[in-house]
């Protein structure tokens, strides 16, 4: 019960964020990449700058085995484009949505399964899954068409789905967390009454 519950507190967890994230693109998209693209900069930076002192750390042997020195310049040239270009990623914005589109759709076929699944075992509510991957598949396929006619359409296209996502998947979090709370339930009444039936059988002998 405790594994299933910290499960899907994480799914809890990461539906908000991903409710955070898509109210944050659909009031300002390009503010909103820009500064996250700027604090991945100051973080590949700083990983970049760590990597080149662990490299001078090492002796000249053990150095030359490792790729500390050629990785930590990779990072701190992508952390440095990234914070003084920020505005590049929203300029090629279209592959990035293309992207999501594809991670959209993936995880809809996963969660179709997870119907099917459901409905197979007969366990628990499968309506709730079952609109939120019809919902994924939709939007991934209409992310992925990109009827749209201009980038600003697209990127409040694009916060609007990530909206709709984490409530339906937060809907669908706390319905498993009330079954599992249910089942929970039934199965400490059958241990009490179990544990009851032993003691009567231990006092009448």
């Amino acid at each position: 019960q405790m594994k299933k519950f910290l499960y899907n507190f994480k799914s809890l967890i990461y539906c908000l964020c991903e409710l955070a994230v898509g109210i944050l693109i659909f009031i300002d998209p390009i503010a909103f990449t820009s500064a996250i693209i700027t604090v991945i900069g100051i973080a590949l930076t700083v990983l970049g700058v760590l990597s080149v002192m662990n490299y001078f750390r090492l002796s000249p042997e053990v150095g030359a085995m490792t790729t500390s020195l050629a990785r930590g310049l990779i990072f701190i040239c992508g952390g440095v484009f990234c914070i003084v270009n920020p505005g590049w990623f929203a300029d090629v914005f279209p592959v990035l949505a293309i992207v999501y589109g594809i991670i959209i759709l993936v995880t809809g076929l996963i969660k179709l399964q997870w119907v099917v699944d459901i409905i197979r075992l007969k366990k628990g509510d499968w309506i709730v899954p079952a609109v939120g991957a019809a919902t994924s598949v939709i939007l991934a396929a209409v992310i992925l068409i990109n009827p749209f006619v201009s980038v600003d359409v697209m990127w409040a296209f694009v916060g609007a789905a990530m909206i709709v996502e984490a409530v339906i998947d937060g809907i669908s979090t706390f319905t498993k967390l009330r079954d599992n709370h249910s089942s929970g339930g039934s199965s400490s009444d059958a241990d009490s009454g179990t544990s009851d039936t032993e003691i009567q059988i231990t006092d009448a002998e």
